[in-house]
């Protein structure tokens, strides 16, 4: 099945290169969780501050549990400081 992970700002450097500005979409397989995604894109947990599955938060735990499915969207932010 086809997902979708947007990674932005300082994660945009885990993509490959043929991912579209700060998209891509990957091909993988049932049981997939958003975390595993992750992994598989070297991303490091502790910087996937705010994690979205089609504009819906996953909390820490949940981004262990939830499986994606086909068209689903992962975007992913790292922590922001700002004054």
């Amino acid at each position: 099945m086809r997902v979708h992970l947007e990674l932005y700002a300082s994660l945009m450097k885990h993509l490959p290169p043929e991912a579209l500005r700060h998209r891509l979409t990957v091909e993988v397989g049932p049981g997939t969780t958003a975390h595993a995604l992750l992994e598989r894109y070297q991303v490091p947990f502790e910087q996937a501050h705010l994690v979205l599955r089609n504009g819906i938060f996953l909390h820490q735990e949940e981004r262990d549990q939830a499986l994606l499915e086909h068209g689903d969207v992962v975007a992913v932010w790292p922590p922001v400081a700002g004054g």
